[in-house]
């Protein structure tokens, strides 16, 4: 990352060549480290001095770059090994990414990496630039070096989007510390380098594209610590369509993961995961101006009365608030704009800046200091040349200046702007926009920020879990039948139907006797996860001569349907009234660790998939959110006359199933459906437990 020399293996005379673009970066950036070329062609290129073979480099070099083709990649690398060259940056492709063949090259490769005692980056990628020293190890052209100030790292599998990232962030003054791209991550991957940039003085913000997270324990870690040192994470993951995740395979040989596990998980611990690139590069100049933000409200400033109006729209589909302006921001406003100006927020403040200019920086800064808003937007027409020269010497410096996050928009697309405006909007980190609507998508992905920082972290840590020997080994999981399931959960405080396991007619008929009518009764046993695909369940019965007939009748379905099935018995419970039916669930990943589910459950699961994903160790205030998030929220506010469902009972039973997976590894999933949700609490009507040991005595 920070080498004090750096090889070029593969270069020419020609200017073209990728060696060559190679050393004009290094050159063009001002690298002061020690460079070395090899050629078998060329004596000397740009006036420096080639070496014919890698054999005849100085021991120890830091880093080389291998400009050469797939073929000569391996040889190349027991060379540089013997050298002791410290790692290499393999630009040739030909490996993972495509297909059965080059994984084997890129498995052969690593291979020869390891004896070699030598870090790789790629292969098939871009290579990577440091911009706080010059090393600019690619052949991606690179402009000069930013300022010294704090900045961004990007980290990208794929070249052409950490070219991207790189280009727009340049384009609007801000700095860059470095741009990775890591490519198919044979050996060093994005985990490394984001645990690397965080511990980066000069880096202050790290910017994240993503086809594959090959580690989401470790990520999920570093995700926690770079909250707790206030170092924003920003990632843009691909994977949410099947033919995006067909696409990495052959892009970089990612084998992409499930992106709404990915999500779920690391926004809880704060890592914002925009909706688009847009978004992406839009947010960036807000952290960079204040990376800890406070949630609150927005305050919005236009001379358009249709601005205004669209704000109000926009604002509601963004969930952004316009709170009203404090009394004493209102007064200030009376004192500045005439009598017809509606001083509220969004403010409208006509168009008495055009007679006086000034009246623009004073309205801004009023409105910036009103202690009910948290950012500030400002948004409004270019007008005559007059005009924006006016707009240049106070709303740009108003709006930079102000002591909130701010933003300004221009509106007027791609028109040309008069040449001192246009300077000043381009004022390294000023948040400038040509779009209100990209600039209002920007400001609500920062303010989601603010809300996940107040909100982040779990009740437990889970960050140095191993991973069950079950899903890592060929050993066949077993499914608990639902009585000990439900034993299991009532033991967490996770309320259960009263019922009975029964074995006989005789003894159901006692448990009825202390159970009461209705019942329910259910065929049990641990091969029969889905009851009622075979007649397994009852429901309704309303007195002892309906027992009857029903436990004949099961017995007959299973006889009938499962032949070759032997039951422990049959569950005979109190059948439950009426409510909302939820779902819980709960599952072990092999990448990310134990995960929850919350929805809407019953038969509606397959049809709506209306349900939300969660850690184990996830908050009161986590699953809260992530309930009242949900489609089907009426339903759990209560709708028709029915009363609203009891969130919070809903929310210790959540906390219940993920405390049982922490506690004991050896389960692999949980499944509660239906739990039935009330305006006085839960019961869980069917559950299942999955895990890596067999019989009652597995957990």
């Amino acid at each position: 990352m920070d080498p004090k020399s750096i090889a070029i293996i593969g270069i020419s005379e020609d200017e073209r060549s990728i060696g060559g673009y190679v050393l004009a970066n290094l050159e063009r950036l001002g690298y002061s480290g020690q460079i070395h070329l090899i050629s078998r062609t060329t004596l000397a290129v740009r006036g420096r001095t080639c070496l014919a073979s890698i054999e005849d480099l100085p021991p120890g070099v830091d880093a080389a770059v291998l400009a050469l083709p797939e073929s000569a990649i391996i040889p190349s690398i027991t060379m540089l090994g013997e050298r002791g060259v410290g790692g290499a940056i393999v630009f040739a492709a030909g490996f993972a990414e495509a297909g059965v063949e080059g994984v084997a090259k890129q498995k052969h490769l690593l291979e020869h990496c390891d004896a070699a005692g030598l870090c790789l980056v790629g292969p098939n990628c871009m290579g990577l630039t440091n911009f706080t020293s010059g090393a600019g190890m690619t052949f991606d052209t690179i402009p000069t070096a930013p300022n010294g100030a704090k900045g961004v790292a990007i980290i990208a599998q794929s070249g052409a989007m950490a070219n991207h990232l790189r280009e727009a962030l340049g384009a609007r003054g801000l700095p860059v510390t470095f741009a990775i791209s890591t490519g198919n991550e044979a050996m060093v991957g994005t985990e490394d380098f984001v645990e690397f940039c965080l511990s980066h003085e000069a880096t202050s913000l790290i910017l994240v594209y993503a086809e594959q997270i090959r580690d989401g324990r470790r990520l999920h870690k570093l995700a926690r610590r770079a909250r707790d040192i206030g170092k924003p994470i920003v990632l843009f993951m691909i994977g949410k369509s099947k033919r995006a995740r067909e696409a990495a395979q052959s892009h970089t040989g990612a084998l992409t993961g499930d992106y709404a596990t990915a999500k779920a998980l690391l926004e809880c611990e704060a890592v914002l995961i925009p909706g688009s690139i847009d978004e992406m590069v839009d947010v960036i100049p807000l952290l960079l101006r204040d990376a800890t933000p406070c949630a609150g409200g927005i305050a919005f400033v236009t001379g358009s009365g249709a601005a205004k109006n669209i704000a109000l729209d926009l604002g509601q589909d963004l969930e952004l608030d316009f709170p009203n302006f404090s009394a004493s921001t209102v007064a200030r406003l009376r004192e500045l704009l005439p009598a017809y100006a509606v001083c509220e927020n969004p403010l409208d403040y006509t168009t008495v800046a055009i007679k006086d200019p000034s009246l623009m920086s004073q309205v801004i800064s009023t409105v910036a200091g009103d202690d009910n808003c948290a950012c500030l937007i400002v948004a409004q027409v270019p007008g005559s040349a007059v005009n924006q020269s006016d707009k240049a010497a106070h709303m740009v410096p108003a709006v930079q200046h102000s002591p909130k996050p701010s933003a300004l928009v221009i509106l007027g697309d791609s028109s040309p702007l008069e040449p001192s405006l246009s300077v000043a909007l381009s004022t390294p980190g000023l948040a400038s926009f040509r779009s209100l609507d990209r600039c209002m998508n920007a400001v609500a992905l920062y303010q989601a920020y603010a809300r996940s920082l107040a909100r982040a972290g779990t009740r437990w840590s889970a960050e140095n879990e191993s991973v069950p020997t079950s899903l890592t080994s060929k050993h066949t999981a077993s499914t608990l039948p639902e009585y000990i399931s439900k034993r299991h959960l009532a033991s967490r405080g996770v309320p259960v139907p009263s019922g009975q396991l029964c074995r006989t007619l005789a003894e159901a008929l006692e448990a009825a006797a202390c159970l009461g009518f209705p019942l329910v009764i259910k065929a049990q046993a641990a091969a029969l996860a889905h009851k009622s695909d075979v007649g397994g369940v009852i429901v309704g019965i309303k007195d002892i001569s309906a027992l009857e007939a029903a436990w004949a009748q099961l017995q007959a379905s299973i006889s009938q349907r499962r032949s070759d099935l032997v039951l422990d018995g049959i569950l005979v419970e109190q059948m439950s009234r009426p409510g909302v039916e939820m779902v819980i669930g709960a599952r072990r990943d092999a990448n990310w660790g134990p995960i929850l589910l919350v929805g809407i459950g019953g038969v509606w699961i397959e049809a709506f998939k209306d349900v939300r994903i969660l850690p184990a160790g996830a908050t009161e205030e986590q699953i809260l959110n992530s309930l009242r998030s949900l489609r089907a929220r009426p339903l759990l506010d209560g709708i028709r006359g029915s009363p609203p469902v009891d969130l919070h009972a809903v929310t210790r039973a959540v906390q219940a199933v993920g405390d049982l997976m922490r506690d004991d590894q050896r389960i692999i999933e949980i499944d509660i459906n239906p739990l039935t949700a009330y305006k006085d609490g839960v019961i869980a009507l069917d559950a299942l437990i999955v895990t890596s040991d067999t019989g009652e005595d597995a957990i």
